[in-house]
């Protein structure tokens, strides 16, 4: 990494901000071999954890990436969350969906996010076409027709001026990119102070603490408790009218509030932040050749964890989308549905937290009652079970099939595969390409193959589990049946996917199949 930049440099691309969001922004482009400037304002890391969630989605990015076996360590399986009401009962428990596990890997997770973010960071800037200028602060953009002119001011107060042929502000909820770009935050209509506590627990304090994560939806006090890494353990503890935030954060009372859990002598305190949990989205991602992801376009409650994956999501479904238009291979009409995706996408899941979130956050004992009482009910009498995965939505509008179609818009599964006497899971296989992925039991790969014809990159696989697979040496065998499953759940002999992994369609037969790729064909010229 430099701290060094050129007035006559020009790249394809400029991000600012250099966490999580930039980082993988950068990776990705770095991948595809775009030239790529990454500023940040800041010279180093964080050396305290903020986001604690990722999803099975996120990790199987980072596979495709090269870069899940570096950051494995520093990540653990998320416990069952268990919700307990007014008076102490347990009311609902959010778990996560059993083995097999659809995208090959634990669907939740916690991580700690320093040592995460530094991979992330070591691998974007290993690539020669990507320059990372830390401490380097954006002032000014000019956002022309062809071309976005930056101005960058160094450590030294030297301002320098680069062009871009697009900018990605991935620079935080104060974000300068959106601010200069013009673009609007609307209110999704949550707000409620909080307090984020994270401590290094100590064998004396593990074993007094709860064995799985926890909402207390007590509506004397609401709080959270999250299991992490190792022995990180956090506390979101709702602040009272009259507290000042500010104080709250301060050793004596963080410890006061801890103390139905823990005291002093249990554990270090490793960070006390007062937060105002927001719901916002901005109401536009795109300005011309600026635009915008993650917290810069986006914040929401984090009740189930999903803020940093949101921001991750956006990253991915914008990248592929630039490689396609910085080489020629589609118009820029292509970015209309970037905004139209992730903003219905942000929409629905905050949406669906907020509900969670209100729930949690409920304040009137009898209200509260009633609350619990409903919940239950929902349950039939019994503890409510839902899953983290089901809450989060799929795409609902923008580059895929027209509504009625099998499967669109879905995450498309990622079995496990054997090969050559190894399990291997399927991106490692294919990679994150535009794919035509075909039910072996009644579509062969030759047929695949002529329907590809259509579109221009398209690659094609058969599957099959290995009992109807192995006397095919044209097709892949699955070990658990999760893809044959699917296809069955759904219908359908075969799905176009794309890069991101969400179905553009999938199809009950060949002329169906055929005619989506005409269509998609279409669309992405």
């Amino acid at each position: 990494m430099t701290n060094e930049i050129s007035f006559s440099d020009h790249y394809d691309v400029l991000i600012v901000g250099f966490g999580p969001a930039g980082a993988v922004a950068a990776g990705m482009l770095g991948a595809r071999g775009h030239s790529t400037l990454v500023v940040d304002r800041l010279t180093d890391i964080y050396d305290k954890p903020r986001a604690i969630a990722i999803d099975h989605e996120i990790l199987r990015h980072f596979d495709n990436m090269g870069i899940a076996e570096e950051v494995m360590p520093y990540i653990e399986p998320f416990t069952a969350s268990q919700h307990f009401g007014a008076k102490g009962q347990l009311i609902r428990r959010i778990d996560m969906v059993p083995e097999p596990y659809p995208l090959g890997y634990t669907p939740s997770m916690v991580f700690t996010q320093p040592p995460v973010e530094a991979v992330l960071r070591k691998h974007a800037a290993g690539f020669d076409c990507v320059t990372v200028s830390l401490g380097v602060e954006m002032i000014d953009l000019d956002n022309c027709e062809n071309e976005v002119v930056a101005k960058l001011k160094d450590a030294s107060g030297k301002v320098h001026t680069v062009t871009a042929r697009y900018v990605i502000g991935c620079d935080g909820a104060s974000s300068r990119v959106r601010d200069l770009a013009g673009i609007k935050l609307e209110d999704l209509v949550f707000d409620e102070p909080w307090l984020v506590i994270d401590v290094l627990a100590n064998e004396a304090g593990l074993a007094k603490l709860p064995q799985t994560s926890a909402q207390f939806c007590d509506p004397a006090r609401p709080a959270s408790f999250i299991i992490g890494p190792q022995n990180h353990r956090r506390w979101e503890i709702m602040l009272l009218p009259g507290e000042d935030p500010q104080q709250m954060t301060q050793p004596d009372n963080v410890w006061r509030l801890l103390s139905p859990w823990l005291d002093e002598a249990d554990g270090e305190l490793w960070r006390a932040a007062a937060y105002r949990f927001h719901a916002l989205v901005a109401d536009d991602w795109k300005k011309g050749r600026i635009m915008i992801a993650g917290d810069a376009a986006h914040q929401q409650p984090p009740f189930i964890g999903q803020g940093m994956c949101q921001g991750l999501r956006d990253v991915s479904n914008l990248i592929w989308r630039l490689d396609r238009v910085l080489k020629g291979q589609s118009g820029e009409t292509l970015f209309a549905t970037y905004t139209q995706e992730r903003k219905r996408h942000v929409q629905t899941l905050t949406g669906r937290i907020k509900t969670i979130g209100q729930a949690i956050c409920e304040r009137d004992p009898q209200a509260a009652e009633a609350r619990d009482a409903r919940i239950l009910a929902e349950g039939g009498g019994q503890p409510l079970v839902i899953t983290r995965q089901e809450i989060v939505p799929p795409i609902e509008e923008g580059l895929i099939a027209k509504e009625g179609t099998p499967a669109r818009g879905l995450l498309f599964p990622q079995p496990a595969i054997i090969s050559d006497g190894e399990i291997r899971l399927l991106d490692q296989i294919t990679g994150p390409t535009w794919r035509l992925v075909l039910d072996g039991r009644r579509v062969a790969q030759t047929e695949g193959e002529s329907l590809a014809k259509e579109l221009d990159g398209l690659d094609v696989v058969a599957i099959a589990p290995v009992v109807d697979a192995s006397a095919d040496g044209t097709m892949l065998c699955e070990k658990d049946g999760v893809l044959a499953n699917w296809f069955d759940r759904h219908g359908a002999v075969g799905a176009i996917v794309r890069p991101d992994h969400y179905v553009f369609a999938a199809a009950a037969d060949l002329d169906g199949l055929r005619q989506q790729i005409r269509d998609l064909a279409t669309r992405l010229a």
